[in-house]
């Protein structure tokens, strides 16, 4: 949904806090009241990380997903002039073959990246499983699901090997 009266709803239940998938719904929330968002994709383009830089000097509690090292880079050099610091998330590809990191290798030089920049602070990693959605049953669906979360934990256990544990999975 992208309706902030649900996200109300989701925060008086329990929710920690809200995902989005683009700038501007994040904004949305922000102009509703709401300050604790995580933008579930990864940002392309300096005008966009000036926005995100501009709800950060709000005070909102933000966070958003990377892939590649270049994006980290550029959230550093914007994040630096801005004078803000936002923490990333990596994402990890559970086999939806949209986004998301594939190799252990690539994951290990993204961190190497992130620990560098001291605007974009390691924050944890997430995936997103959207090849559940054609599951044909339940069994296939708990074993897509299973999967996801085995993969995605062993990521988990890479990164605090690594030196960075993840505040967030």
């Amino acid at each position: 949904h992208k309706c902030p009266e649900i996200a109300k709803l989701q925060l008086a239940a329990g929710a920690c806090g809200l995902a989005v998938a683009k700038v501007g719904e994040a904004e949305a929330m922000v102009a509703a009241g709401l300050d604790d968002i995580f933008i579930a994709n990864e940002i392309v383009g300096e005008a966009k990380l000036r926005r995100i830089a501009a709800l950060a000097k709000r005070g909102v509690k933000l966070a958003f997903g990377v892939d590649t090292p270049c994006q980290v880079t550029a959230a550093e050099s914007v994040f630096a002039q801005e004078g803000v610091s936002v923490p990333v998330l990596v994402e990890i590809e559970v086999g939806e073959n949209r986004s998301g990191v594939i190799e252990e290798s690539d994951f290990l030089a993204l961190l190497d990246t992130i620990r560098i920049c001291p605007h974009v602070p390691f924050g944890g990693i997430f995936s997103h499983d959207g090849n559940s959605y054609s599951a044909p049953d339940l069994d296939a669906l708990r074993a897509l699901s299973e999967g996801a979360q085995r993969r995605t934990l062993h990521f988990a256990e890479l990164a605090a090997q690594h030196g960075l544990p993840c505040r967030t999975v």
